[in-house]
């Protein structure tokens, strides 16, 4: 019987499509085998885990090849018999299906490189590094010898075509006689199948286990892409546990009241007044620089138990510093980074605020700073346009200053934008300058503003520290190339700023803030690992004396910190709070992905995830496991409050400048 079925497949004009599905099947498998043999004991999978991580991505594995085949089988449908062994056949057939294997390859492929970065599938990154071709296209030249894989693509491709050929697969499709009928059920097969998978298989089906690398290889990398792709913004409401929006707000502003806050006598709202002045205070007014390192881990630093020795200038510094201990980030891309750092916001699920639309004229970090009459200015080294940057920053307040070369079609960006200069430039590589020259850029705008009598507030973000890992020769012990040398020029480059910057009469009157944008490799073992979210926050050349912070916070609470610090007066809208003002169990830090969203308050730990669905953990910050435990329902109506709030005041208009009082 199966002979004959095989016979039956391999002798109609669909022997070329069923060729390519079992293809593309046997390719997906040694994929999937090949990432669950590199990650094999972080999949701590059992014999049936096994079985179901493989199966499981056998089924998402056919839904894919029938969106690639859907279209030929309905060529196939109306192709007339006449023409069925023509030469337009042929050529349309042989080049159809070379480009399908080349594009199979490559995407498969691009999972290796993208793996080892996220320990992932595609997911939303992907999707926005799609966006991004020059930056990605060249950073893996940069990477990778991408002549030599390119090359091995196109051979491996001519050498399937080869062996289908002599199986004499064209040969059968190209010299059968297939009936209206019997084409119909083949395509009606081939068209059914992918509508099912779009409208009843979700991509978050694959995700039953608590270890998320049995999760991430149970799917498929295009699958994952278009999911990605598709689940850009979530809709809270939709996907996400909720509660009374009102009872939200209260939770979240009976925790932001202390001593120093006056809060809006007004639902739905956190826009309140902080008084950090007292009778007899002096408010402050430095400069401030805040430089934010890019993927830049607590652990790569000796202070957090390395002992790789390459931040010997970041080591010494914190110890005349005050100094976040105990600080996570709220994310895994710059984006988020960026988010939770300018507008001091618990994450909202989906893509950073950074990347949505309508997201100018907020109630940012520099609304405070221009309040107090301070110039605001984002410095990249790197072209803006990549993550949104550029209409982010410039449609809240920042002067752009970045490698940009061309004013991109539909920029609206409101503040003034500057190009650095090629004559300033020393070294550059796919993603942007050289920190040195980045730094560079930054003193040139502090000396500008300086000279003409303004404070000033520089948003500074870096790139050395990725992938390629490429920086200028001699400057350290490290050849190029590889994560510890980007950390030890990264350290060198910081080291090299403070010292210039020492140097200047603008600096006895800045405080520099140096602070991570998220971790190098946020993925673990757990679907979110707490440990891949801390990172190192340092505020430096402060009166005050030398601090180590032990508490439990977030990259949204450095503002509030830095502004008790210097006390200052001021409205906020931030959701972040002052260290310094915790009471015993305030102590919280938000950690997220694009989908999950957690709390971390002591050591117990909650997830909301988009099924409507909650998880909680004990957290152990010795050996840092993550032991699951029953529901807590008071802290998960505590962490649905923080993120339906933050979700609501974005999507309600509550973060615009409009909406609020001056």
């Amino acid at each position: 019987m199966i002979r004959n079925l095989k016979q039956k497949v391999t002798n109609e004009r669909y022997a070329v499509l069923y060729a390519f599905i079992i293809v593309f099947l046997a390719l997906s498998f040694l994929v999937r085998l090949s990432l669950f043999i590199w990650n094999f004991n972080l999949t701590q999978a059992s014999v049936f885990d096994v079985l179901r991580i493989f199966f499981t991505g056998l089924f998402f594995d056919i839904g894919v090849a029938s969106f690639f085949v859907a279209l030929y089988a309905i060529y196939l449908l109306l192709l007339p018999e006449k023409l069925n062994n023509s030469l337009f056949n042929k050529i349309f057939t042989y080049t159809g299906f070379f480009i399908a294997i080349l594009i199979t390859l490559f995407s498969l492929f691009a999972e290796f490189p993208f793996w080892q970065e996220f320990q992932s599938r595609f997911n939303f990154i992907a999707v926005d590094y799609l966006v991004y071709t020059f930056e990605v296209i060249d950073n893996i030249n940069e990477s990778y010898p991408l002549p030599i894989l390119i090359s091995g693509m196109i051979a491996v491709t001519f050498i399937i075509f080869f062996i289908l050929k002599k199986l004499k697969v064209f040969k059968n499709s190209f010299t059968s006689r297939t009936t209206l009928m019997q084409r119909v059920v083949h395509t009606f097969l081939w068209l059914i199948i992918p509508v099912l998978y779009i409208f009843f298989v979700k991509n978050s089906s694959a995700e039953v286990s608590v270890n998320r690398y049995q999760n991430e290889l149970s799917k498929a990398g295009i699958y994952s892409f278009v999911s990605a792709f598709r689940d850009n913004e979530l809709n809270f409401d939709d996907f996400y546990l909720h509660n009374n929006t009102d009872s939200g707000f209260s939770i979240v502003c009976n925790y932001l009241k202390d001593s120093v806050t006056t809060p809006e006598q007004n639902n739905k709202s956190i826009y309140r007044y902080i008084q950090n002045s007292k009778q007899g205070d002096q408010a402050l007014r430095p400069n401030v620089i805040m430089i934010t390192i890019e993927s830049f881990s607590a652990e790569f630093m000796n202070r957090y138990g390395s002992t790789k020795s390459i931040t010997p200038f970041l080591d010494s510094l914190s110890n005349s510093c005050i100094a976040f201990d105990n600080l996570y980030a709220t994310g895994t891309r710059t984006v988020r980074g960026m988010e939770a750092l300018s507008l001091s916001i618990p994450p909202t699920p989906g893509n950073s605020i950074v990347r949505r639309l309508d997201n100018e004229n907020l109630f940012t970090v520099s609304t405070i700073f221009k309040q107090k009459g301070y110039n605001c200015s984002f410095i990249y080294g790197g072209d803006g346009y990549f993550d949104n940057m550029n209409e982010y920053f410039g449609n809240n307040g920042f002067d752009i200053i970045d490698r940009s070369h061309n004013k991109y079609p539909g920029d609206k960006i409101q503040t003034t934008r500057t190009q650095i200069e090629d004559k300033d430039v020393h070294f550059e590589n796919a993603w942007g300058i050289c920190d040195e020259d980045l730094y560079d850029a930054a003193i040139r705008n502090a000396d500008k503003e300086s000279a003409a009598g303004k404070n000033f507030y520089q948003f500074i973000m870096t790139t050395s520290n990725h992938r390629p890992y490429t920086w200028p020769i001699g400057r350290i012990d490290i050849a190029t190339g590889g994560r510890d040398g980007a950390v030890k020029y990264t350290d060198y480059s910081i080291r090299r700023f403070i010292t210039q910057s020492q140097s200047k009469p603008w600096f006895k009157n800045t405080v520099f803030i140096i602070v991570a944008d998220h971790c190098a490799e946020s993925a673990g073992v757990n679907e979110i690992d707490i440990s891949k979210y801390h990172i190192p926050c340092f505020i430096y050349n402060l009166p005050q004396k030398p601090e180590a912070l032990k508490q439990l916070c977030s990259q949204i609470d450095i503002y509030p910190t830095l502004f008790s610090l210097i006390n200052w007066n001021y409205y906020s809208n931030l959701f972040g709070k002052n260290v310094f003002s915790m009471k015993p169990g305030d102590e919280r830090a938000f950690v997220s992905t694009y989908q999950k969203l957690g709390y971390l308050k002591g050591t117990s730990f909650a997830i909301l995830n988009s099924k409507k669905d909650a998880t909680m953990y004990r957290y152990n910050t010795k050996n840092q496991s993550q032991t699951p435990i029953a529901l807590d329902s008071k802290l998960i109506n505590e962490t649905i409050a923080w993120y339906q709030s933050a979700n609501y005041l974005y999507k309600s208009g509550g973060l615009k400048l409009s909406k609020l009082k001056p």
